[in-house]
């Protein structure tokens, strides 16, 4: 059996829901779930979570108005769009928002496409930034534990015999750093770097050609 569900929200545990969850019972509301947190994050939000998990397909729930559920348009519409996936309607009684009308249906189905386009954006411009930053010599996560002028020294030092063991100690970093600012260059310049056998602890001797 369908249910109506109400889900009520205050920032702070100093702060009533006493007034929500009152309209909330009013309006019908046979389960209640009540959050004391930010509306600017979904993600830490105990009964929020509580209510995605018991909704079902039918139900619809029941707000007093659309910042109870998040302040932050990007995750109110992310909210929108699953309760629609999961067939679940929405009703604001402050805002004129209630999908099980015709009209509250087009607004929850355009609410649904804003949120895919704004995802597909979001990853349009993470992809063009971390392209940007390649051209610049960059790439995401970490910044490099080297500067342009120690990789160049690095490569001076190898081309000259030096193993990437002792560049390393040269420059307090680990042989991975030294192998990756090696890499770099190779893979810029279409060359392959060769490893090193003073990366396995082996010492470096002479290993005389057969003829």
């Amino acid at each position: 059996m369908n249910q109506v569900i109400g889900y009520a929200r205050v920032s702070t545990r100093d702060q009533n829901p006493q007034s929500q969850l009152d309209q909330l019972k009013e309006a019908g509301c046979e389960t209640l779930f009540v959050d004391h947190a930010s509306g600017k994050d979904t993600r830490n939000r105990t009964d929020l979570g509580r209510l995605l998990n018991h909704v079902r397909k039918g139900d619809v729930v029941v707000v007093t108005q659309l910042d109870r559920l998040s302040r932050s348009l990007m995750d109110l519409l992310n909210l929108v769009d699953r309760l629609g996936k999961l067939g679940v309607q929405l009703r604001s009684l402050k805002e004129p928002f209630d999908t099980t009308t015709r009209n509250g249906k087009l607004s929850f189905h355009i609410m649904g496409v804003l949120a895919e386009y704004e995802r597909d954006r979001i990853r349009e411009r993470t992809s063009e930034g971390l392209k940007s930053a390649r051209a610049r010599g960059r790439v995401g996560g970490r910044p490099r534990s080297l500067n342009e002028k120690q990789e160049t020294l690095i490569r001076h030092m190898r081309k000259h015999g030096d193993s990437m063991r002792e560049i390393a100690r040269t420059f307090n970093v680990s042989v991975g750093t030294i192998r990756r600012a090696l890499d770099r260059h190779s893979e810029s310049n279409g060359t392959v770097e060769v490893n090193d056998s003073s990366t396995t602890d082996c010492d470096e001797s002479h290993v005389e050609q057969r003829d």
